[in-house]
């Protein structure tokens, strides 16, 4: 109704309703229903000087009803239809839809209403707890960061990598720094780590580095050949975790992002420098 001033004052020069509506954007059908309107109000140009756009079309359009507030459906409780769904294993989701739809014929669509639950759905973050027994299984990785080991006969710089082991059930953890993630590194880290908790467990949980996996599968990963020789000498089964999935080797991620990383920070620094006298033989610390 911005544009009704504009219609009378252009009407009012003579313009034909064609014109009138290409000057204003709009269809000659709305100009048409403007004219006619305000001949049957008796509606002229000029207007009233106090009159403004709401009262020309108060005038005009006495009885013209309010614009409906459109609203769409109220969202249905994707909670309970959910816990629904997961309780009774017979019940699917056309057949929730059906029966409140029954209810509400004027609700949502079917493929609406999929749609939307589905949005619903990813927004959620289902977790597993996991629950580990006592020396069932140790958790294996390295840390992110390298820190520097110095010669002090020479003070040269090396950097080396921080094997994580830990323990599910209890949480006790064993780390050393290495002069690498090779497999040398890597296996003579998981013998330390048994000799440091006097035992061996049932699994033990590596992630997919080289070391470790040569081709990392979702289902059946390929283990390094003296990397599973190490498994079956100790009697012990290597599962590594699944690829992309951090939740399966959450204990050592935990580990090696937090504790870790306060080190560093009560170190005073971005790394942390560790003194070896032997740099063949990795120095272990807790």
């Amino acid at each position: 109704m911005r544009k009704l001033k504009e219609v009378l004052r252009l009407a009012s020069l003579g313009l034909s309703q064609h014109q009138i509506a290409r000057s204003c954007s709009i269809s000659q059908s709305t100009v048409h229903e403007y004219l006619a309107a305000a001949q049957a109000a008796g509606v002229g140009w000029p207007l009233p000087e106090d009159w403004d756009d709401a009262q020309v079309e108060r005038t005009l359009f006495p009885q013209r009803p309010a614009p409906a507030v459109w609203r769409k459906h109220p969202e249905p409780d994707w909670a309970q239809i959910h816990q629904e769904l997961q309780t009774h294993k017979d019940l699917t989701l056309q057949l929730v839809w059906q029966e409140r739809r029954e209810n509400d014929p004027e609700g949502y669509g079917y493929s609406r209403f999929c749609d939307l639950y589905r949005r619903w759905l990813k927004k959620l973050d289902l977790v597993l707890r996991q629950e580990h027994r006592a020396g069932e299984k140790m958790f294996v990785d390295y840390a992110g960061a390298t820190i520097p080991i110095y010669n002090p006969e020479n003070g040269e710089a090396h950097p080396a990598a921080v094997f994580v082991a830990v323990l599910g059930a209890s949480s006790y953890t064993f780390a050393e720094a290495t002069t690498g993630q090779d497999l040398r590194s890597w296996i003579g880290s998981h013998i330390r780590a048994f000799e440091f908790f006097g035992g061996v467990v049932e699994v033990v949980v590596p992630d997919n580095l080289k070391s470790a996996v040569t081709h990392p599968s979702y289902y059946e990963p390929d283990l390094n050949p003296t990397y599973r020789d190490l498994g079956e000498h100790y009697g012990v089964a290597i599962i590594p975790a699944r690829p992309y999935r951090a939740r399966d080797k959450a204990c050592t991620s935990y580990y090696t992002l937090s504790r870790f990383d306060s080190v560093q920070n009560r170190a005073g620094g971005s790394t942390t420098a560790v003194t070896l006298r032997d740099c063949d033989i990795p120095e272990r610390f807790i």
